[in-house]
């Protein structure tokens, strides 16, 4: 009787009984219940029926609906935070029509809706936050937050210690106040199981330079899983390159049947035993057939090597030439220059200790010229020495004590310096020229560093008017020449010349130990 009033009901009002969609959702969370719709800008109609009346929320004002905490947003009905009191049934109708949509939702003390997904190692997993039920992103600015596992859901190489439950909240700012929903993500990584391809691995290029008339093997690799299974061969353009055959061109095919190894190299070399002008138009194309699979192939031409330009390596030649000689000519105009800057700016000097007390004695010698050093010069050749370029000078008249025989004396202060250097005075006030007859086999021994300096060219030096011992010295020392004034200046080319003739300096100069001491000073 009971089904017959239903159904007649249903004829009279061309109402349609459908199910009902069951919708779940643990007390607290935001669940939001969506109307069919085709127009979009189509009425919806929402009410709830209970056992006692009928609810009807279009009716309501926005703050009559959030009191009760319920939204209708365009074609959905959204509940802020389901409750007890929000369990139940819900309907929607669009319009006039007589098709409703039938809801039914119930609230649980605890419920976790959840999503399955699959990922496979060492690729990259993305965890996606179910949507199921949630609001629409027009109602609110909503945001995600994965509390465990990585940032925005996101595994850029997953692994199988990733698999697990994974929890994620949607979060809906409203009107002041935060609502939310958690759903859980069931990971399971598997692993990834490579589908195995045959491929062609060599050649790698497409153009290979030959010598016209001239020998050439051009290789063809291929990985494989079976030998039965697969060929590898050459095209000639579309013609079937010769196999196993004494011809001009040829290939042989190989492959190592190792039932131990899963990979299998299968190899076809393209052999042309002398290469003609008539292989350079051609394409030659090395194929892999396989079973199961599609062709794979690589083709590759022939180009003859360009040949070598004798105007290019006759310029070349020209500018290697002229290049070398500039350097060189550098090297030798400029290389005291170089030398002492090296020296002094870079440190390219011998640091070795030889036991030596002194870098240099200074050794007067009579000058048969009235150009030679007076006392004001020999002073200020030892200053600039000691004070502005550091060295470490043995003087005859300060540091050799008397009472000891003065040649004795003299080969002393020779052994304990790294140089002697022959000053012209006039007059003398050293020990005296005649002093270098009893001390020059001494220099030589030794093999002493002698720096000579002179008042002229030794060249338009008169033999006859200088003493044999020095004759023989000047001959085997280094010859600086003094030119008086323009010779003072310690920027001079005397001052180089000196420099570089004599060994670096053991200590830094006395000007530089100033200004380093200074500069500690001001630091401090």
């Amino acid at each position: 009787m009971v089904v017959i009033q239903l159904f007649l009901l249903t004829l009279i009002s061309g109402v349609h009984p459908q199910t009902f969609k069951e919708i779940h959702r643990q007390a607290g969370d935001i669940a939001a219940l969506y109307c069919e719709v085709k127009h979009g800008d189509a009425k919806i109609l929402w009410k709830r029926d209970d056992n006692q009346s009928v609810i009807l929320y279009n009716n309501m004002s926005s703050d009559e609906q959030r009191q009760i905490g319920v939204v209708v947003h365009k074609q959905s009905l959204v509940i802020l935070s389901a409750s007890v009191n929000h369990q139940g049934n819900y309907t929607c109708s669009v319009g006039n029509s007589s098709r409703w949509s039938r809801f039914r939702l119930t609230v649980h003390t605890h419920f976790r809706e959840h999503d399955n997904i699959t990922c496979y190692t060492s690729a990259l997993c993305q965890l996606h936050c179910p949507t199921t039920n949630v609001p629409a992103t027009s109602f609110s600015n909503r945001s995600i937050t994965w509390p465990k596992g990585p940032e925005y859901g996101n595994f850029p190489s997953v692994e199988k210690e990733h698999s697990g439950i994974y929890t994620c909240t949607w979060y809906f700012p409203y009107h002041g106040q935060t609502y939310n929903v958690t759903f859980e993500v069931r990971l399971d990584v598997q692993e990834f199981d490579t589908p195995r391809t045959a491929d062609i691995l060599k050649p790698r290029e497409t153009t290979f330079e030959v010598e016209l008339g001239s020998p050439k093997v051009i290789d063809c690799e291929a990985l494989t899983w079976s030998c039965t299974n697969s060929v590898l061969y050459w095209l000639s353009n579309f013609d079937f390159v010769d196999e196993d055959r004494p011809s001009r061109v040829s290939f042989n095919q190989t492959c190592p049947s190792d039932k131990n190894s899963k990979e299998i190299k299968r190899t076809a070399p393209l052999v042309f035993t002398k290469v003609l002008e008539e292989d350079l138009s051609k394409n030659f194309t090395c194929v892999l057939q396989h079973d199961g699979q599609t062709l794979s192939y690589v083709t590759i031409t022939l180009t003859q090597k360009a040949r070598p330009s004798h105007t290019s390596l006759a310029v070349c030649t020209v500018v290697l030439t002229v290049l070398s000689a500039v350097m060189v000519f550098i090297c030798v105009k400029f290389k005291v220059d170089i030398s002492l800057f090296l020296r002094d700016t870079l440190g390219c000097h011998s640091s070795t200790s030889d036991g030596k007390s002194y870098d240099a004695f200074l050794m007067c010698y009579e000058s048969d010229t009235d150009g030679g050093f007076n006392a004001h010069d020999r002073k200020m050749l030892e200053s600039v020495l000691e004070e502005r370029f550091g060295y470490s000078l043995c003087l005859y008249d300060r540091d050799v004590l008397p009472g000891r025989a003065v040649a004795q004396v003299v080969l002393d202060c020779i052994e304990q310096s790294r140089a002697v250097v022959l000053v012209p005075t006039s007059p003398d006030p050293g020990p005296g020229s005649g002093l270098l007859s009893a001390i020059h086999e001494a220099l030589v021994e030794r093999q002493t560093r002698l720096v000579f300096i002179n008042t002229e060219t030794p060249k338009v030096s008169r033999s006859g008017s200088i003493p044999k011992a020095l004759q023989l010295l000047s001959e085997s020392g280094n010859h600086v020449a003094w030119k008086g004034m323009s010779s003072m200046p310690p920027s001079s080319s005397f001052w180089k010349q000196l420099r570089y003739h004599l060994p670096a300096p053991q200590r830094a100069p006395k000007i530089q130990l100033l200004l380093q001491t200074i500069q500690d000073v001001s630091s401090k």
